[in-house]
């Protein structure tokens, strides 16, 4: 994480906990120009659109105290979602078994997204069960990991 996103991240943790939630992830990312600072949130049971209402307004006037962000940004609490990317070693523990999709920064054998079963995480290494076969990707060659949802 960055410096920007640790420190928000130790701002919003405590309020989150307070709102019965849990801090998923913070992000401080440009998109078409523009900044957006996201605080991304779980419930067990769901997310409503109340508790990140909440946690947005306890939130908003700590951000603007501490000010850890010297340029305008968009601020934003939403739901990590049930597709959400899987990037620490606890996110992989937590979903060991669960469905993902794995892209890769380069095609494999024809294809640069696989979906399967998460099997196995090693020091960023991944592996998935699909077709009855396990297959282990390289952190490497990993753009992105996430919960796959099935319909």
């Amino acid at each position: 994480m960055s410096k920007i996103t640790e420190k928000v991240a130790a701002l919003a943790a405590p309020v989150v906990e307070e709102e019965g939630c849990s801090l998923w992830d913070v992000e401080y990312v440009r998109e078409a120009g523009t900044w957006y600072l996201r605080v991304l949130v779980d419930k067990e049971g769901g997310l409503s659109i109340d508790d990140c209402e909440r946690i947005s307004r306890r939130l908003d006037p700590m951000l603007d105290e501490a000010d850890p962000i010297p340029d305008s940004y968009v601020f934003e609490v939403g739901s990590a979602g049930a597709e959400r990317e899987l990037k620490r070693p606890r996110d992989f523990e937590q979903f060991m078994g669960s469905e993902v999709e794995l892209r890769l920064y380069k095609p494999l054998n024809g294809s640069k997204s696989f979906v399967g079963l998460l099997r196995g995480y090693d020091e960023g290494a991944v592996t998935i069960e699909s077709g009855g076969r396990e297959q282990r990707f390289e952190k490497d060659a990993l753009a992105l990991v996430r919960l796959h949802i099935s319909i």
